[in-house]
């Protein structure tokens, strides 16, 4: 599920990262969700999760 802003990311994110960072890893981890939409797209076609 793609995270809408910095507050819904997981607690281990911002216990480990200044706040900066985890808008980079929100929209890193956004862009990756949609880029591997397809199961074909994925190694093993594995799960998104």
């Amino acid at each position: 599920m793609p995270y809408e802003n910095i507050d819904d990311l997981p607690s281990s994110v911002p216990e480990n990262l200044p706040e900066h960072a985890q808008e980079i890893f929100k929209e890193a981890f956004n862009n990756s969700w949609t880029e591997y939409e397809q199961p074909e797209q994925r190694r093993g076609n594995a799960s998104r999760e």
